[in-house]
C-alpha cells in the first residue's frame, strides 16, 4: 500500500473531461444500444488511460477522474439510504446558465449502507505505485445537509426529521460509515468538495439569508458541526482534505465572494488536513484570510482555472504564490488548479489537450517555487 499523503506540491482537484468514446458509450447505453456490461468495460478502459497520463505527467496523486458519475456530489448522495432522485429538467441557476441536476430528496431516514463508490475506490487503487497514491472525491457532509433543506426539499425531509439538528446526526453518522468503508478498502486520502461555504460568502449571502429571517452564523456553525462530527473517529493514518468552491457548471459559477466572512469557521476549526481554495480570479478575495488557517492545515493555492483554456503567466502565479506566503507559511502552501475540468459530465470549455497544459503548468511553477 502506497504511504504517500496529499496533498503535494503540485496537485489537481480531481475530475477530468470526459472523453468522446465515454460520452459515445454512456450515449449508446442510455439508448438501450449496448449492455451495461459494456459500458462499464468502456468506463474502466478510460480510467485506466486518464490515470496513465496523470502519472505521465509526473503528478504523484491519482483520480479516476470522476467518470463513473454524472455528477461531482449527487452520485454520491443517491448510494446512501433514505436517498432517492428523479430526472426533471431542473436544476440551479448557475451566472445565467441552468445547471441541469437530478431532483434529489428524501425518502426515509439518512443511513449508511454497502457504498458504491467504495468498489469505484478499489478499481482505482490497483494503479497505485511507488510513486503515486490513489484519492477519492465525495461531497462534504455539509454539501448533502443542505441538499436536503433547500426550498424544494425542505417540507418533504420534515416528514422524516423535525429538527436539523437530528438531520446533521443522522448525516454525521453515516458519513463516519463511509468513511470506515473507504478505510478497510485500503483508502487514505481522501477528500471532502464543498460549496456550502463557496455558497454563503460575500455581503449578498448575507442579505439573502437576513431576508429569509435566517441567521447566517447559525447557518455556518451548522455546516462546521455536520462536518466535524463526520470526521470523529476518523484513523490516524488517513488524511481527509477539503476542497472549498465556489460553484464550476460548463465554466460558469454560482457565488463570488471572499473567504473573510468563512474564515473563523472553516479555516479555523474544521478538522481536515488541508484546504483546497479557489483563487484563480478576483471573485475570490484576497489572502488576509489565510491567516487564520490553523497550524495544523496545509493549503492549496487554485491559482490555475479550469474555466478557461488561456494559460496563466508564470511569474505572476509565482508572485502570487509569495503574496499567500504573507499570511501562512510557504512551506505549508501547495499548487492546483482551482477547481475540476468537469464537475459535472458537461465539463468546462476547454479540451482535453488544454486540460492537460494546465496541469503542465502547476507542475512547472510547483517545481520552481519548491524545488
Amino acid at each position: 500500500m502506497s504511504k504517500l499523503q496529499t496533498p503535494f506540491r503540485y496537485d489537481f482537484v480531481g475530475s477530468f473531461l470526459r472523453p468522446q468514446a465515454l460520452k459515445d458509450a454512456k450515449t449508446s447505453f442510455k439508448a438501450g444500444k449496448i449492455s451495461e456490461a459494456e459500458y462499464d468495460k468502456v468506463v474502466e478502459e478510460e480510467i485506466a488511460k486518464v490515470v496513465a497520463k496523470q502519472k505521465e505527467l509526473g503528478f504523484h496523486v491519482i483520480t479516476d477522474g470522476e467518470f463513473r458519475r454524472s455528477f461531482w456530489h449527487l452520485d454520491f448522495m443517491w448510494g446512501l439510504e433514505g436517498v432517492e432522485h428523479k430526472e426533471t429538467g431542473n436544476g440551479v441557476e448557475f451566472n445565467g446558465e441552468l445547471a441541469v441536476l437530478d431532483d434529489t430528496y428524501l425518502v426515509g431516514k439518512i443511513k449508511a449502507k454497502a457504498h458504491p463508490f467504495v468498489e469505484y475506490f478499489k478499481f482505482l487503487k490497483q494503479f497505485e505505485d511507488e510513486n503515486t497514491v490513489a484519492k477519492y472525491t465525495i461531497p462534504a457532509p455539509a454539501q448533502t445537509f443542505q441538499q436536503m433543506i433547500v426550498p424544494a426539499n425542505y417540507e418533504s425531509t420534515r416528514k422524516f426529521y423535525a429538527t436539523n439538528d437530528e438531520l446533521i446526526e443522522d448525516i454525521g453518522k453515516a458519513y463516519q460509515d463511509v468513511i470506515k468503508q473507504f478505510y478497510d478498502a485500503g483508502c487514505r486520502n481522501l477528500q471532502l468538495d464543498d460549496c456550502t461555504w463557496g455558497a454563503i460568502v460575500g455581503d449578498a449571502a448575507k442579505q439573502r439569508y437576513k431576508s429569509l429571517g435566517i441567521d447566517i452564523e447559525e447557518v455556518k456553525e451548522q455546516l462546521l458541526r455536520v462536518n466535524n462530527l463526520a470526521l470523529l473517529n476518523k484513523p490516524e493514518d488517513m488524511v481527509i482534505n477539503s476542497h472549498i468552491c465556489r460553484g464550476n457548471y460548463h465554466s460558469t459559477y454560482f457565488t463570488s465572494g471572499p473567504y473573510d466572512t468563512v474564515a473563523d469557521y472553516v479555516f479555523a476549526k474544521e478538522n481536515v488536513n488541508a484546504l483546497f481554495l479557489e483563487y484563480d480570479d478576483e471573485r475570490s478575495g484576497g489572502f488576509a484570510p489565510l491567516s487564520k488557517i490553523s497550524e495544523d492545515k496545509k493549503v492549496v493555492l487554485g491559482l490555475i482555472t479550469t474555466k478557461s483554456p488561456v494559460l496563466e503567466d508564470k511569474e505572476k502565479v509565482i508572485a502570487r504564490i509569495h503574496e499567500a506566503a504573507n499570511y501562512i507559511p510557504l512551506e505549508r502552501l501547495c499548487l492546483s488548479p482551482q477547481c475540476g475540468f468537469a464537475s459535472c459530465e458537461i465539463g468546462n470549455k476547454l479540451t482535453e489537450e488544454q486540460q492537460w497544459a494546465k496541469l503542465k503548468l502547476v507542475k512547472e511553477i510547483a517545481d520552481e517555487v519548491w524545488g
